[in-house]
């Protein structure tokens, strides 16, 4: 579920910058919630200076960068792991692109499990499943997704879970 999207302004980074920031960012994220990385999605999206403004005017004009970064996180999470989140995300981008504090602007997203899918299935049925495997049952029975696909995600799942992997 981890996702962090970073809007920044393009030809103002260099792309080592660029990679220094989403590699940091998802060991960072995956930290923060004591994830896996593998679960992590850190993504850039370049505005061009025409079409950023900052400070009432366009970046091609003034020529600053305020980065603005939005994430998300499933419903549940301490608001603590949040604000740890804002913090160290806006921490990235001054470290990283030499920004400067107070134009870095941030938002976190939080979606209800069962609003978020992964693989196809509601988080909230994987949560279910994973709960279910753990205690050696599984007696789940969802209508609205074909029998054979569920079984072919439960028996993925049933080898992620016997290697320690898990997709929440």
């Amino acid at each position: 579920m981890p996702i962090v999207n970073f809007h920044l302004v393009d030809g103002l980074t260099s792309s080592e910058q660029d990679r220094q920031l989403l590699v940091a960012a998802s060991k960072f994220y995956a930290e923060v919630l004591n994830a896996p990385t593998d679960r992590v999605r850190a993504f850039i999206t370049a505005h061009a200076p025409s079409r950023f403004a900052v400070v009432g005017d366009l970046v091609a004009v003034n020529g600053l960068h305020a980065p603005y970064f939005e994430f998300i996180v499933l419903e549940g999470r301490p608001l603590e792991q949040t604000h740890r989140l804002m913090a160290g995300f806006t921490d990235l981008l001054v470290d990283t692109l030499g920004v400067r504090r107070d134009l870095v602007r941030g938002s976190c997203r939080r979606v209800a499990p069962q609003d978020w899918s992964i693989g196809g299935v509601p988080a909230s049925v994987m949560r279910r499943m994973r709960s279910s495997f753990a205690s050696g049952l599984l007696a789940l029975r969802l209508p609205a997704i074909n029998e054979s696909v569920l079984k072919g995600r439960i028996l993925l799942l049933s080898g992620l879970s016997r290697t320690g992997s898990s997709l929440l």
